[in-house]
């Protein structure tokens, strides 16, 4: 069967289609990683995105029950080179096409990611739609150039309700904005006894769990869309140590007056190159997002930067120098990825022990 990408700027790709049947519109963007496919199409922040694999075969080692970051995947489209159709692994249970059948979301292969890539890179980010061969190339490009792509991503992805983890350690209160699993796994591994609330949460509603810290989780799509959050990050500042993680670390950054912009293409893989500017030391890290903090704007925001991007030297990390505040722009629960910077759930651990140690309280 047929299918092929139309693009906003005119461009086709055709190829064959696979998994699901419906047609999409969504912001088509890159992942450079080379495994991982299974953690990336249900990673949340992936929400209402078309996501092109750069890595050519895709799919080889099946889908097993493990390695999902989301119950319920929110990706609008996937695009690869080539699929698998026979995966060889003990722990699949399953091949990507029957997965993306099962969920209905459409699969496009056989197409030249290369030159898709390099376009993306070239013109930034584009709206797209997987489709029929029979559709009218001139009207989607029509309807696609003023296709008002959605502001409501963090409220499709992220938790109705509190729920409990329960641990014997300190309590964590992870803000749901779109979270991984593996940050409450490693929140958990780390012995917290963790409570998830939703994006909307209050500052109020998030103190009377009576937490040692709170975890801003990562998300999809422009934290600007979620003005509510910063009255609750601020609300908790001082009052808790914060750790941020990607939506989260941007989020800190609004909070504090800081500003946020987005990026020509985004981070999207799990082999980008960051320096701790602490320690001097380099890391390679998993990363997914498509705006950034601005650095001139943080001079009066009591922020101090701690970690920058390698490759564009954009912001990667902040952290406050009055409140026990923290963010990083990567992803240290590294799910897929490196492992490089699993230490920073180490560093949050101890700040709530030095926290509670100083019995510090603020206005």
């Amino acid at each position: 069967m047929k299918r092929q990408l139309i693009l906003e700027n005119g461009a086709i790709f055709v190829g064959t289609g696979f998994g699901g049947n419906d047609l999409s519109d969504g912001e088509v963007v890159f992942n450079t990683g080379m495994t991982g496919y299974q953690e990336t199409l249900s990673d949340p922040s992936y929400c209402d995105q078309i996501v092109t694999l750069t890595y050519p075969l895709i799919g080889n080692y099946g889908i097993n029950r493990d390695d999902f970051e989301s119950i319920n995947p929110a990706i609008a489209g996937l695009i690869v080179k080539e699929a698998a159709e026979m995966p060889s692994h003990w722990r699949s249970e399953q091949s990507l096409h029957q997965l993306l059948a099962d969920k209905n979301i459409p699969g496009l292969k056989g197409i030249d990611t290369r030159r898709l890539t390099k376009m993306i890179r070239e013109y930034g980010t584009l709206r797209g739609r997987l489709c029929a061969m029979d559709a009218d190339v001139e009207a989607v490009v029509e309807e696609l150039k003023q296709l008002e792509m959605p502001t409501n991503q963090i409220q499709k992805v992220s938790t109705k309700v509190s729920y409990a983890s329960p641990g014997n350690g300190p309590r964590v209160v992870l803000v749901d904005f779109g979270a991984k699993k593996g940050i409450l796994r490693d929140l958990i591994k780390q012995g917290f006894d963790c409570l998830v609330a939703p994006y909307h949460s209050t500052a109020e509603e998030i103190l009377r769990m009576q937490p040692d810290g709170v975890m801003l989780s990562n998300g999809p799509g422009d934290p600007k869309d979620v003005p509510e959050a910063l009255d609750m990050i601020r609300g908790i500042l001082g009052k808790v140590p914060v750790f941020g993680i990607c939506m989260g670390h941007q989020l800190l950054a609004l909070a504090c007056g800081g500003n946020t912009e987005k990026m020509r293409f985004g981070h999207r893989g799990a082999n980008h190159p960051v320096k701790d500017l602490i320690t001097g030391k380099f890391m390679m890290t998993s990363q997914n997002h498509g705006y950034t903090v601005q650095k001139d704007s943080l001079e009066e925001s009591g922020l101090d930067i701690t970690h920058i991007a390698i490759n564009d030297v954009t912001v990667e990390g902040l952290k406050h120098t009055t409140y026990s505040a923290f963010s990083v722009q990567f992803h240290p629960e590294a799910s897929p990825g490196p492992e490089d910077s699993a230490g920073l759930f180490d560093q949050f651990k101890n700040e709530i022990k030095a926290f509670k140690k100083a019995g510090v309280q603020y206005a």
